[in-house]
């Protein structure tokens, strides 16, 4: 005997309610383990990575470098005509203190080809480790991409915490929220897409967020 009208609705409805519960479930559960502290502090790595997409991001980069936590930095993602001179400024940075290890990649414009930049640059410096630098909403989904783009490689999570980015209670707050909700599409995105995807990476559009 074929189910009723009504029972057909009822099945519908609810398998719609599980989608939902589904997709809110994990939307909570990404934004509750984005990173409040930094836990690693102290170990040394043979590079540090800085995301680029703050001023704040490339201060920590720099002020780990100076403190000799690591032999080179290299920037990736950067705008084409940027030098490093211009952005030690940015990060009101003396620049004869650092200035002859930070190299500038210019060829990712996404998170997914910053992992590639990376992994091309680490096997040319042959380089076995580094401390990712990212703001903490960008962690999670950067840690995913650089382990896929380089699984022998040891990767430190570094991440620094934009003023503007309120994660307690960041259902609360509107700007917040929004940059939860993209950073959770962009994440599950990223964990189907060799499936569908398994060639060359798509551009994303720039994070326009805080540092």
């Amino acid at each position: 005997m074929k189910p009723g009208p009504r029972r057909q609705i009822a099945w519908v409805a609810l398998a719609i309610a599980g989608v939902v519960a589904a997709y809110f479930g994990g939307m909570a559960w990404f934004a509750e383990t984005i990173p409040r502290t930094l836990v690693d502090t102290g170990a040394s790595t043979d590079a540090i990575v800085v995301l680029t997409g703050g001023p704040m991001r490339l201060r920590e980069g720099l002020r780990l470098l100076a403190e000799g936590k690591a032999k080179k930095l290299l920037v990736s993602g950067v705008y084409r005509g940027v030098d490093v001179q211009d952005l030690l400024r940015v990060a009101r940075q003396r620049p004869e203190s650092v200035e002859c290890c930070v190299e500038l990649g210019y060829a990712a414009d996404s998170t997914a080809g910053n992992a590639t930049e990376t992994a091309e640059w680490m096997g040319r410096e042959h380089f076995a480790s580094l401390r990712l630098v990212t703001a903490n909403y960008h962690l999670r989904r950067s840690l995913l991409e650089f382990r896929r783009a380089m699984p022998g490689v040891e990767i430190v999570p570094h991440p620094v915490f934009p003023d503007a980015f309120r994660i307690d209670e960041w259902w609360r707050w509107p700007g917040t929220y929004a940059l939860v909700q993209a950073e959770y599409h962009k994440y599950l995105f990223a964990l189907v897409r060799p499936i569908f995807s398994p060639g060359p990476e798509a551009a994303e559009t720039p994070e326009g967020n805080p540092p």
